[in-house]
Order: structure tokens, then C-alpha cells, then sequence
């Protein structure tokens, strides 16, 4: 399977490749270490879970391999279900509260990776900026801190 080209990080502009789909605005810290309290970020274009995560769990699986289950705080996203359909697949998701600035992602029964959620409509120097600071091996700077810019 091919890898799902990710934009070069210092870009700001729409996320595109020519004459394809809009990719997922997404950054992941490059060794995979998991040093840093996030593994990388994500930016979705809206708060419509059902819009969006299928196409996050696509491009995340081409890198981490098979996704089995997302969380992220309800509060943060419309009609939130209880599964999604992403590459044919029933992906569960597990609903928690109070963290709406981050995801997380789980490929086998305890492997986690945790990406911070820069909020739609953010304006794109704050947010490429945050999707930077998630990004970097061994981040420790707090999501609130990040979305600051």
C-alpha cells in the first residue's frame, strides 16, 4: 500500500494534491519516538465527525497500520456515533469529555497515539504554528499552549 502524501509542514494554504480529493490537514512528528506528549496533529476543516474522520483514519492507517478504535470529547463535535466506516472497516469510537483539543488513536489493544485537534475555522498561521509544536520529537508544550500560536 502506497503512503498518503502529507503536505510539507510550513505550509499554510490549502492542503491538496492536483486532481485529487482534499487530504486530511495533517501532521505527524517524523520518528514516531513517542517522546513528546502528542504524536503529531490534526486540523479538520469542520466539527462534522462523520465528514471527517473517515478520511483521517484512512490517511493515519497508511502510516500507524490498522486503526480499531478513535476518542475524542463529544463536546468538540456534532452527532458523535458509536462507530464509523473508514477502508471497509468498523472503526469504534470511545467517547470521553474535557479534552476537546486533542484525538486519540489506537492500532492494537494498548498502542495509543494521541494528535492534537486544531479547531476548524482557526486561522491558518495559528494553526500551522500548533500543528508545528505537536509535531516536534519530544513535545511537551500543552494543547491550550499551542493553540495560542
Amino acid at each position: 500500500m502506497m503512503p498518503i502524501p502529507l503536505p510539507i509542514s510550513s505550509s499554510s494554504g490549502p492542503w491538496t494534491v492536483a486532481g485529487a480529493p482534499l487530504l486530511p490537514r495533517l501532521e505527524l512528528e517524523p520518528t514516531m519516538s513517542r517522546e513528546g506528549v502528542f504524536d503529531g496533529a490534526w486540523w479538520p476543516r469542520s466539527n462534522r465527525v462523520l465528514a471527517e474522520l473517515p478520511d483521517l483514519i484512512t490517511a493515519l492507517g497508511a502510516h500507524f497500520g490498522r486503526i480499531l478504535r478513535v476518542g475524542l470529547d463529544t463536546s468538540a463535535w456534532d452527532g458523535v456515533p458509536r462507530s464509523v466506516d473508514a477502508n471497509g472497516l468498523t472503526i469504534r469510537i470511545n467517547w470521553f469529555t474535557g479534552s476537546d483539543a486533542t484525538i486519540s488513536v489506537t492500532r492494537g489493544l494498548q498502542d495509543h497515539f494521541l494528535l492534537l485537534v486544531v479547531p476548524p475555522g482557526t486561522d491558518p498561521a495559528t494553526a500551522a504554528s500548533a500543528m508545528a509544536g505537536a509535531s516536534v520529537t519530544g513535545n511537551h508544550t500543552p494543547a491550550a499552549e499551542l493553540l495560542l500560536g
